[in-house]
């Protein structure tokens, strides 16, 4: 058996002429951000949730963009991309659907969303919809055990879930509208803590 590689050494990067790392992203960042933390690599997490929130996916120039403004290596980025699942290098869909499979969604059925989910859009765990409208992710414990089982639909969380729900809240991002209308608590990057969102 013979091991094939990848000449990653020598591949190149896809470059677009804008800048994903923008001059008011740095002048936000060191103003807001970077002080907040003991060294610049302290910040790199907010900014990648950020890129990724802006791009749907944290393209391998914002990498190179990041980690030259961090004045970190890009291999520091890269491992951060790679070993947190809630980063992607892929374009996710519009709305990304992120059950939880912990112990007490497990407890709950976390299967039967994941199924019915998997079913319904045809997808697998970390597919995207050929239309781009739907990531189907499994994530670890999302912090809601009492209220399980839950899922994140982009950034809002919805506790107590059913199929019917789920089903509902898939319907309405077919109709064009936005899956963090219904009730459920915002949650990521910019949040401060969790907040209800109205019916």
């Amino acid at each position: 058996m013979a091991w094939i590689t990848q000449p990653s050494s020598t591949e190149k990067i896809a470059r677009r002429a804008e800048p994903y790392v923008t001059e008011a992203h740095k002048a936000r960042w060191e103003r807001d951000l970077i002080p907040k933390y003991a060294t610049r690599h302290g910040s790199l997490m907010p900014i990648l949730h950020e890129i990724q929130h802006e791009h749907r996916h944290i393209p391998h120039q914002a990498m190179l963009e990041i980690a030259s403004f961090l004045k970190i290596m890009p291999a520091d980025v890269l491992d951060t991309v790679s070993f947190y699942e809630e980063y992607t290098i892929e374009p996710v869909g519009k709305c990304v659907i992120g059950i939880c499979q912990s112990l007490a969604c497990e407890a709950c059925n976390h299967t039967a969303l994941v199924d019915h989910v998997r079913d319904k859009l045809d997808l697998e765990p970390h597919e995207t919809s050929d239309d781009g409208l739907f990531t189907l992710l499994t994530l670890e414990c999302l912090g809601s055990c009492d209220t399980a089982p839950v899922a994140l639909l982009n950034d809002v969380l919805f506790e107590n879930l059913t199929v019917e729900r789920i089903d509902q809240l898939i319907e309405r991002v077919r109709k064009g509208g936005d899956a963090s209308i219904p009730h459920g608590r915002k949650m990521g990057p910019g949040v401060a803590g969790t907040e209800d969102i109205e019916k």
